[in-house]
C-alpha cells in the first residue's frame, strides 16, 4: 500500500492508474455494455457515419463499431496479460535458477536468452503460428517467449547483488536452505525491478498483439479485438477515415498508461533527490532523500 500511495502522489502515476483502471473496467464489463450485437451484420448499414444509433459508425459488414470495441476490450487486455504471464515464467524462473545451479545451467540459459533477443518478433510469431496453428494462445506464447529475455536479465542482475551479499552468506552459515534464502532475501530485492519491467511489458505486449492481429495472427475473425478492428478499418480509409481513431486511441492510451505506471513505479521504489524535487516535494523532501541515501 505504501508503494501504491507513492505512485498516486506522482502525477504521471496518478493519471496512469486512472487510465488503466478504466481499461480494466472496459475489459470486465465491456461485453455487458454493448448497445448492439457486435457480430450482427446489416448490409444496409455498411460504412455508416457517426449517428445517435451508431456513435462510432459501422464497419464494412454493417456491424456497430462501438459494440465491437467494447466486446473486444476483454480479449485484448487478457491477451496482453497472458503474454506477460508466459514471459514471467520463462524469464524470471531461469534467471533465479541461473544464480544457484552452477556454471553449466548459467551458460546454457544465457546463450538461449541471447538467441531469443536476436529473433525478430513478427517472423518468430509467424513461424510459431505455422508450427502450432493460428490461435490466440499460440500467438501469446510466442510473444511471451520473446519478451522473456528482458525479465531474465533484470532478475539475474537484481538477484546477483543479493546472492553475493554478506547477509546471504551469513544465512548459509546458519544453515538456511536455498529456497528459504530465495524467498526471504533474494526475491524481495528482485520483485521491484521485475514489477517495473512487467508494467512496461504490458504496453509492449499490447502493441505486439495488435500488430499480430493486424496481420491476421492470433485472434481469428469475426472475434473482435482492438487490433483486429483497426486492421479491418484500414482497408476503408477513403470511405470512413475517422473509424480508425477509436481503436488506435484505446491502444495508444493503454500503452502510454502502462509505460507511465512503469516510470512512476520506478520513482516510487527508487527515490532520488532529483525526482523528489520534480514531484514538488520542496527542500525538506530533497534533504530527506539525501539523508536516506547517505544512511
Amino acid at each position: 500500500m505504501e508503494v501504491l500511495r507513492s505512485i498516486w502522489s506522482i502525477r504521471v502515476g496518478r493519471i496512469s492508474l486512472i487510465v488503466l483502471a478504466l481499461v480494466v473496467l472496459l475489459a470486465i464489463f465491456g461485453s455487458l455494455l454493448t448497445p448492439h450485437d457486435p457480430f450482427a451484420q446489416n448490409a444496409a448499414n455498411r460504412l455508416k457515419g457517426v449517428s445517435w444509433l451508431h456513435p462510432f459508425g459501422t464497419d464494412y459488414l454493417g456491424r456497430d463499431l462501438l459494440s465491437r470495441l467494447l466486446a473486444g476490450s476483454g480479449l485484448s487486455v487478457v491477451a496482453a496479460f497472458e503474454a506477460l504471464g508466459f514471459a514471467l515464467v520463462i524469464g524470471v524462473v531461469p534467471g533465479l535458477l541461473s544464480l544457484y545451479l552452477g556454471r553449466p545451467f548459467e551458460w546454457i540459459s544465457m546463450r538461449i536468452m541471447e538467441a531469443l533477443v536476436a529473433l525478430p518478433f513478427i517472423v518468430f510469431a509467424v513461424s510459431m503460428a505455422a508450427l502450432l496453428g493460428n490461435g490466440l494462445h499460440q500467438a501469446m506464447l510466442a510473444v511471451g517467449i520473446l519478451m522473456s529475455p528482458a525479465f531474465f536479465r533484470v532478475t539475474r542482475a537484481a538477484g546477483q547483488v543479493s546472492v553475493n551479499s554478506q547477509y546471504v552468506a551469513a544465512s548459509r552459515l546458519m544453515g538456511s536452505s536455498t529456497s528459504w534464502i530465495l524467498r526471504h532475501h533474494v526475491w524481495p530485492k528482485v520483485l521491484p525491478p521485475v514489477a517495473i519491467t512487467a508494467a512496461a511489458a504490458i504496453g509492449n505486449g499490447l502493441v505486439v498483439i495488435s500488430s499480430l492481429t493486424f496481420l491476421g495472427i492470433g485472434v481469428a475473425p469475426p472475434t473482435p479485438s482492438w487490433g483486429g478492428i483497426l486492421s479491418d478499418q484500414v482497408g476503408y480509409l477513403y470511405q470512413q477515415p475517422f473509424a480508425i481513431f477509436p481503436p488506435a486511441f484505446l491502444i495508444i492510451a493503454t500503452v502510454g498508461a502502462a509505460h507511465g505506471l512503469a516510470d512512476a513505479l520506478r520513482d516510487a521504489t527508487n527515490p532520488s533527490p532529483r525526482r523528489a524535487a520534480f514531484r514538488g516535494g520542496g527542500a525538506k523532501q530533497v534533504a530527506a532523500a539525501n539523508l536516506e541515501r547517505v544512511q
